[in-house]
């Protein structure tokens, strides 16, 4: 695709644009939460035009929503340690690193309040849990293909992912190996 007579190049200084409106974005609801902050202020704290902003994404939620589903998807990987188990204890562990991390927090709460945020929120919360899933069935797939009995989706996310991410929102305690560990040899039981 050319722009003003130029090919563009991935990783160029709309990648960089976008980084940075991101990690703004990511500052403003760790600092402020959700819906403390306007599209201008994105914009100045990532040293953009607010009107970029606009132009690229039309508004703050849709800004919000592809912030959450650009940063959850890129941090965790499916592992494939050869089986069920060690897959889902290393993947409770990613996403234990992913939400405890500087940015952790802040993005979960974010998608609690996108969820509640009218069309687009909802979009991003169904765009968001569908991506999940194709993951976990990928790796479900590949353990019913060894030969193990994998539960399904679903349930991965609610006896897995779901007590994670609550521990972390309501603060009921850490989340150690031990801890991490015990979901899943409940969730295999």
């Amino acid at each position: 695709m050319e722009e003003y007579g130029r090919a563009r190049r991935p990783g160029g200084r709309s990648a960089r644009v976008r980084a940075a409106v991101h990690q703004a974005v990511t500052d403003l609801v760790s600092e402020r939460g959700y819906g403390n902050f306007t599209i201008g202020e994105v914009a100045a704290r990532a040293g953009v035009a607010d009107t970029s902003l606009y132009r690229r994404w039309g508004n703050l939620q849709a800004l919000l929503s592809d912030v959450l589903l650009t940063r959850l998807n890129a941090q965790a990987p499916m592992p494939d340690t050869g089986t069920l188990a060690g897959d889902l204890r290393a993947y409770a562990a990613i996403v234990a690193r992913e939400v405890t991390g500087p940015d952790g927090l802040a993005l979960v709460r974010l998608a609690v309040a996108l969820s509640g945020e009218g069309r687009q929120g909802l979009q991003a919360r169904d765009e968001l849990l569908a991506d999940r899933r194709r993951q976990l069935q990928a790796m479900l797939d590949r353990a019913r293909d060894r030969g193990e009995d994998p539960p399904d989706a679903l349930e991965v996310l609610d006896h897995l992912l779901a007590p994670i991410y609550m521990r972390v929102l309501f603060g009921a305690g850490p989340l150690t190996p031990d801890y991490l560990d015990g979901l899943v040899d409940r969730l295999l039981a």
